[in-house]
């Protein structure tokens, strides 16, 4: 995919799109619904680096794919990992430059994950949230995931944090399930669990009963997403 492809541009759209029609604070942590599912996120991202051995991420590299405005950065960080041993690519122009102003050690390159600039075995983690259900185009989506392997180290570990459903609001976004996450990474195995309540349930329960919404998450059976852990499998 290069910037001029119809999938890039298509992309771009929806970010113009999102940007114009959904207030600025939609996603922000003040609103009790959005913690919620951060929590969430980061209790899928720390199980993610625990079972690959990655925890804590101090002396790692670590790589995310559309990292957007850099909002996962501070986790990294969090968990050990030096703030210039942090990577991100971002294909929306305004995103790129906000990560690279909140995060000045981070290297934030703008430009396509289907072309990653960095040499083969960079990073020992490289992370994707719900970036590959924003891919439509099968042919992109498999040049992503290739890229997402070259630049890992050999025992380093893919970490997949996205949805398994489509969104019935929005046809820009169609959810990876179990058996395409294997076909994109044919040589790897694969752990992975389903996490993180249903967005529109958690937006009704959240604000009523935050206790609930944990709990009915915990079942996993009103999930949408899988948090999966992929490695190069042992020759």
């Amino acid at each position: 995919m290069t910037d001029a492809s119809p999938e890039t541009s298509r992309i771009l759209r929806e970010y113009e799109r999102r940007d114009r029609e959904i207030a600025a604070d939609f996603y922000a942590l003040h609103h009790p619904v959005n913690l919620f599912l951060r929590h969430s996120h980061e209790e899928a991202i720390l199980w993610g680096l625990r079972v690959a051995g990655l925890a804590p991420l101090a002396g790692r590299r670590v790589l995310e794919i559309g990292c957007g405005t850099g909002r996962w950065f501070h986790l990294f960080d969090q968990f050990g990992a030096a703030p210039d041993a942090v990577a991100g690519i971002e294909l929306g122009p305004g995103r790129a430059a906000a990560a690279r102003a909140a995060h000045p050690s981070a290297d934030v390159r703008l430009g396509d994950a289907a072309a990653l600039p960095w040499p083969d075995g960079s990073f020992d983690l490289v992370f994707q949230c719900t970036v590959m259900t924003s891919i439509l185009d099968p042919t992109v989506r498999r040049r992503v995931a290739a890229e997402m392997l070259r630049v890992l180290t050999p025992d380093g570990a893919i970490l997949w944090l996205d949805f398994f459903y489509d969104n019935p609001r929005n046809a820009e976004v169609r959810g990876v399930r179990k058996r395409e996450i294997a076909e994109l990474f044919p040589t790897c195995s694969i752990v992975r669990r389903r996490v993180s309540l249903a967005p529109p349930l958690a937006r009704r329960l959240v604000p009523w009963s935050w206790r609930l919404a944990r709990l009915l998450e915990t079942t996993t059976l009103l999930n949408t997403h899988y948090a999966a852990v992929i490695r190069r499998r042992n020759p």
